[in-house]
């Protein structure tokens, strides 16, 4: 009987170290970033992004990324 008392009292200790160890470090999960309520998130600016020059950007890739996220492709593709 002693040695289960002895089990509980360094079980509950171990368990209180670890959620201590979790809220002082984080429980590092990735923030929510998904914007309030009815909203889709993050939003990036329309356009070329990084990597991609200005010149390689044509009226099919500009309307393409602006009909994002709807589902159909632009008309004149």
């Amino acid at each position: 009987m002693k040695g289960l008392i002895k089990l509980a009292i360094v079980t509950g200790l171990g368990a209180m170290a670890l959620k201590g160890w979790r809220e002082w470090m984080g429980d590092g999960k990735t923030p929510d970033d998904r914007g309030a309520i009815g909203s889709s998130g993050i939003v990036r600016d329309a356009g070329p992004q990084e990597g991609i020059a200005q010149a390689d950007w044509d009226k099919v890739d500009e309307q393409s990324d602006e009909s994002f996220p709807a589902s159909d492709p632009p008309g004149n593709y």
